[in-house]
């Protein structure tokens, strides 16, 4: 697939997504939907992609949302709503349960469908110009029940879903919707950073510790626990000594 609305550019272990329409804010239309699907299915089992992050093309939105310009033109006369395509369905879902770590470059406002996105993600990173704002309930639709608790909470989901409000970058900070807070040219580098970070490490542990979170909602304490006993001695057996501990011995063999 040639992509028309998005960036993938990959460099070394990690793999960047850059949502590249600027003249309507990164607004996500159907076309963008099919082809973050497309790039994430391709790189999922690429066992030389270790992490990956999504950003917005520019300066001042990761993105604005849905198009709702496209919306109208796709509009069904009878029932006035347009049809989904399945990428536009299980995107979220996509990204959310993705098997390699997904890190948000979380450049500037990132409303309706763009916030959601955001939401599903592992990690984020913003800067003063990052906005949030889930604005379903206001345009009489509902999003995000499921990904915004994980993130920040029950009480402060509900708040943001009931009220649509904005949410500043500063106040995401310090709910736990953005991870860091940098300079607003230090964004996509932050990012990196902490991919390579993630990347360094061994991505089949990375894997099934994502694995696990996921399994883990709605489990019992003790589910979790004989869950993650049950991945650690299957197919996540722990690394042999020697090789796992490989740099530490090493440094003490030169002492």
């Amino acid at each position: 697939m040639v992509y028309k609305s998005i960036i993938v550019e990959i460099e070394s272990t990690i793999c960047t997504i850059i949502l590249n329409r600027p003249e309507v804010l990164n607004a996500i239309n159907q076309d963008m939907f099919m082809e973050i699907y497309d790039a994430l299915e391709k790189i999922e089992h690429d066992s030389k992609i270790n992490a990956v992050i999504i950003t917005g093309f520019g300066d001042r939105s990761f993105s604005a949302g849905a198009d709702i310009k496209e919306m109208l033109v796709k509009a069904d006369a009878n029932s006035g709503l347009p049809k989904k395509t399945t990428e536009q369905i299980y995107l979220p879902w996509k990204i959310a349960s993705f098997p390699k770590p997904v890190i948000g470059a979380i450049n500037g406002l990132a409303y309706g469908g763009g916030a959601v996105l955001a939401s599903c993600m592992d990690i984020r990173v913003g800067c003063d110009l990052s906005k949030f704002r889930f604005l379903a309930a206001s345009y009489g639709r509902l999003n995000a029940t499921w990904s915004l608790p994980m993130q920040v909470g029950w009480p402060i989901a509900k708040e943001l879903l009931f009220t649509a409000r904005v949410l500043s970058a500063d106040e995401a900070l310090k709910i736990g919707l953005l991870n860091y807070l940098v300079d607003c040219d230090q964004v996509l580098s932050k990012a990196k950073e902490v991919a390579i970070q993630i990347a360094d490490n061994d991505p089949n542990m990375v894997a099934g510790i994502k694995e696990l979170l996921i399994q883990d909602i709605g489990a019992s304490w003790r589910e979790q626990f004989e869950m993650e006993l049950d991945l650690v001695s299957g197919k996540l057996k722990p690394t042999p000594i020697l090789e796992g501990f490989k740099d530490f011995l090493e440094r003490k063999r030169e002492k």
